[in-house]
């Protein structure tokens, strides 16, 4: 089963940019497919390969913070070709 994952990690402290690029490093260097934006992170692929890949990280990622929030969001397709239509 496809899946399309939107991510936005939010350190709640200072100096949290090197925690987000490192974070977004590793789920690039996972194989899977990244697309990035200002506000968020989204990742493509199957199901077990995604969850796999993003329980890892998210795991390293909380240990390199202080304390922080990871919005996500899952979507039951493979929506990286997503193009609005209006």
């Amino acid at each position: 089963m496809k899946i399309s994952v939107e991510l936005t990690l939010t350190p709640l402290q200072d100096n949290y940019e090197p925690a987000i690029i490192h974070f977004i490093k590793k789920l690039r260097a996972s194989n899977l497919k990244v697309i990035e934006n200002p506000l968020s992170t989204q990742v493509y692929g199957d199901y077990d390969t995604v969850m796999a890949v993003l329980n890892t990280e998210i795991k390293e990622a909380f240990e390199l913070i202080e304390g922080g929030l990871l919005y996500m969001k899952i979507v039951k397709t493979d929506r990286r070709n997503y193009e609005p239509h209006f």
